[in-house]
């Protein structure tokens, strides 16, 4: 992909973006590149944040995070597709999450 934001993308695109860092994150895996798949892990977690709509993450409220079960966050307020907030198991410092890492606690 010829280095698009992707904020200018169509879902279509998205989508199709998704599936090549997914299967790049795959391989890197297999040949156990660590620090690429992590880096094409974000990749593609950012790039799902923007199939989303960030008027669906409430500030106040609490999420837990993607592929951390146990851990929380709760949102102070919203940058485009970027939660800030707080760790509740963290030191307190203010972070931003793409909003594709947080899951609706039930």
């Amino acid at each position: 992909m010829s280095e698009k934001r992707y904020s200018t993308l169509t879902a279509y695109e998205l989508q199709q973006e998704i599936n090549t860092l997914n299967e790049k994150a795959r391989k890197a895996e297999q040949m156990g590149m660590v620090n690429e798949y992590a880096v094409l892990e974000r990749k593609a977690a950012m790039a799902k944040a923007y199939l989303l709509n960030p008027d669906d993450f409430k500030p106040g409220e609490l999420y837990e995070i993607e592929g951390a079960p146990g851990e929380y966050f709760k949102i102070q307020y919203l940058n485009g597709v970027f939660a800030w907030g707080y760790r509740l198991t963290g030191s307190n410092h203010e972070e931003a999450l793409p909003i594709s890492l947080l899951k609706e606690v039930k």
